[in-house]
């Protein structure tokens, strides 16, 4: 079974293929095609591979989004690093909806009543959601009757606790919709499974935190193989200090922002999401590897963003112990989990009380789904790889398999 998945961004798309045969692997397998694309202005950005390792870099001119989506989807079955010989080929696509709304919990096949609660909730996540819906319209048209399988990002923490899901404003904000929705949960879900394979335990025996360190940025608790809390929200905005978003702050902040500086709601939006984080304290960057580097030639500043940055992390972890009442395994995932050594040092440094200490040397070089924690360390700390896109294909083969999207063609 050839499965596409397209994980739509707000600046970017990624998309691969996995090949999938009669029985679901265990550990996620290569990718046969992968692609990415990114783009500014007026033009955009292509990186293509398949699994012969023909790789393909272009910059090309587009009119729009769409189209450079096209021109990369296209590429799987033309050009030099086509892996497939037709769009027929395609058994499946599945898509990343970072936002299901109260409407969603399980992966469900694209209809247009699905479509319509997706573009209900787009003020959620707006750009997001305007992708999303984008990328699956673009399937519909190269692919044809081919079925689509929205997998949401929101699906793993809609089992939460009502005392972690209720805001504690008027009881009405629930009744409408505002609630703490939570984000990551593809990749937190994936996580939780992928470290009991390698503390070879029983998922549900496990009380798991897990620190998916990207751009975004988020920590859950996850029992009995399930989310029982997490930092992330009613949007993606909450929680931890992020690459250029501010994490939590006092709303307070922003009433006294409206008054005394008449900003706008689209105005704040700008400086919460776009302005602030290790951005908006360093002045540097969002990105935590240019932080690292600027700490070391002395910028206050980037010292300054790197100490709250762990600060944060490090209360937002405790929170989810608390709530966990205890701990077994500590998991650092995405892009600055998986490769800044730094973060997952300094992070861990507190937690000596809780019986957590990491080996030095393998903190320092880990290879990607390994325990980095001491001997003898009580609680263990595991580097995992996100893998996204393979819990989304996961997802799709096992819809597929039971025949779940017949009904709707």
């Amino acid at each position: 079974m050839k499965i596409l998945v397209l994980n739509s961004g707000s600046s970017s798309q990624k998309s691969c293929v996995y090949d999938i045969g009669e029985v679901l692997p265990q550990n996620p397998p290569s990718c046969i095609w992968e692609g990415k694309i990114e783009w500014g202005g007026e033009t955009a950005e292509a990186v293509v591979k398949n699994s012969q390792g023909v790789a393909h870099n272009k910059r090309v001119t587009v009119g729009s989004r769409g189209e450079a989506v096209e021109q990369l989807l296209c590429s799987l079955w033309r050009g030099e690093a086509r892996a497939i010989s037709s769009p027929s080929d395609i058994d499946v696509v599945g898509h990343r909806v970072v936002h299901g709304g109260p409407y969603y919990e399980e992966p469900a096949v694209v209809t247009p009543e699905v479509k319509s609660a997706i573009a209900s909730v787009a003020a959620f996540a707006p750009l997001h959601s305007r992708a999303e819906l984008e990328g699956m319209g673009i399937a519909e048209r190269l692919l044809g009757n081919v079925p689509q399988i929205a997998v949401f990002d929101t699906g793993f923490h809609r089992k939460m606790p009502l005392e972690a899901t209720v805001y504690p404003g008027p009881y009405e904000w629930y009744e409408g919709g505002i609630r703490r929705y939570g984000f990551h949960g593809i990749n937190h879900q994936y996580c939780a499974g992928r470290a009991a394979q390698l503390l070879g335990a029983d998922l549900k025996s496990l009380k798991l935190v897990s620190c998916h360190l990207g751009n975004g940025c988020s920590v859950a608790a996850i029992r009995d193989g399930r989310s029982a809390d997490t930092s992330m929200g009613f949007t993606p905005l909450e929680g931890l200090m992020m690459g250029t978003r501010s994490g939590s702050v006092d709303p307070g902040i922003l009433t006294y922002l409206m008054r005394q500086s008449s900003l706008t709601g689209k105005q704040l939006d700008e400086i919460l999401n776009r302005k602030s984080g290790l951005l908006g304290v360093s002045g540097i960057s969002g990105d935590m590897r240019h932080i690292l580097a600027a700490t070391k030639n002395g910028s206050p500043r980037a010292k300054l963003a790197f100490d709250i940055y762990v600060h944060r992390l490090q209360a937002g972890i405790g929170a989810m112990v608390a709530v966990l009442g205890g701990i077994d395994a500590l998991v650092f995932t995405a892009g600055v989990g998986e490769n800044s050594p730094e973060v997952r040092a300094a992070t861990c440094g507190n937690f000596g009380f809780l019986g957590l200490k990491l080996d030095a040397e393998k903190n320092a070089r880990p290879s990607l789904d390994q325990d980095i924690s001491a001997d003898g360390s009580s609680v263990r700390a595991l580097v995992i790889r996100a893998q996204e896109d393979w819990g989304i294909a996961r997802e799709c083969w096992k819809l597929v398999r039971a025949g779940s999207w017949a009904t709707t063609k």
